[in-house]
């Protein structure tokens, strides 16, 4: 996503779906230069060669480097066209892998958009953990800890909400529980098998940093008492004093990416 100051780089991500597949290579590429300050564009369900064009024409407007994923062969023809014309920077993901596929198979491929998003009753059931995770977030509504496959408990920005979401996406209901000294723990989190529970800590230097920059995104001064060590110090504390009651899990999230931490999680669920 952009940020405040210019992006180094901006990539515009073209789909004749709905663009999920390009922007996690996307991702995965950029993370090979962190910290870089990347612009990522997508341009989900364009079906038309109007469409197309116009967003060759934007990227070569911004310099920007494109990415389809493009199942139909005539719009894939079109995209490579556009692109030499304009002359702009464009890298097909899946049209060599296609005719690959069908020359290694002897078959022709369906041609059919969006085939990796059927209605099916997996996508339902990942729908259904994504509303649980929303509805659950943050001791909204601690009933949710009873109904949850996973409970997550842990001071504030340890990427709770965020294993949350990531975690329903794997059709898990997750509900989470931000722990804070001033509010006793929710009765149900010791009522459940303490093998649902997982405990977020972090590195106290660490979380301050992250607060800090939390606080001037909210406009307000890094120096409140939200983001000192004093503070931290004392919530991670208490939050010890919880997960050690329950006798859960506890991952260290310092420096790990959500996905990281999400596997750890399952590999731990899946083996209980």
């Amino acid at each position: 996503m952009a940020t405040n100051s210019q992006p180094e780089v901006i990539i515009y991500v073209v789909s004749d779906s709905a663009g999920d597949t390009g922007e996690l290579v996307v991702r995965a590429a950029i993370a090979q230069f962190h910290p870089i300050n990347a612009d990522i564009r997508r341009a989900p369900f364009v079906h038309d060669e109007a469409s197309l064009e116009r967003f060759v024409l934007q990227a070569k407007e911004h310099s920007a480097i494109m990415l389809y994923t493009l199942v139909l062969p005539g719009l894939r023809d079109r995209m490579v066209e556009f692109a030499r014309i304009h002359e702009v920077i464009a890298i097909d993901l899946l049209g060599s892998l296609i005719t690959s596929l069908e020359d290694k198979t002897n078959r022709k491929s369906r041609q059919e958009p969006g085939l990796n998003h059927v209605l099916d009753e997996d996508y339902f059931r990942k729908v259904e953990a994504v509303e649980f995770a929303v509805k659950y977030d943050d001791m909204r509504d601690t009933t949710g800890i009873l109904k949850a496959d996973i409970v997550l408990v842990g001071v504030s920005r340890t990427s709770k909400t965020p294993l949350s979401m990531y975690l329903a996406h794997k059709q898990f209901k997750v509900a989470n529980v931000p722990l804070m000294p001033e509010l006793d723990p929710p009765d149900e989190l010791f009522q459940i098998p303490k093998e649902k529970v997982v405990g977020l800590t972090i590195d106290i230097n660490y979380l301050n940093g992250i607060r800090k920059e939390r606080l001037k995104a909210l406009g307000l001064p890094d120096s409140a008492a939200y983001a000192t060590t004093a503070r931290i110090e004392r919530e991670l504390k208490y939050a010890a004093q919880i997960t050690d009651r329950i006798g859960c899990l506890v991952i260290d999230v310092s420096h790990r990416a959500v996905e990281e931490t999400a596997s750890l999680i399952l590999e731990y669920i899946e083996s209980n």
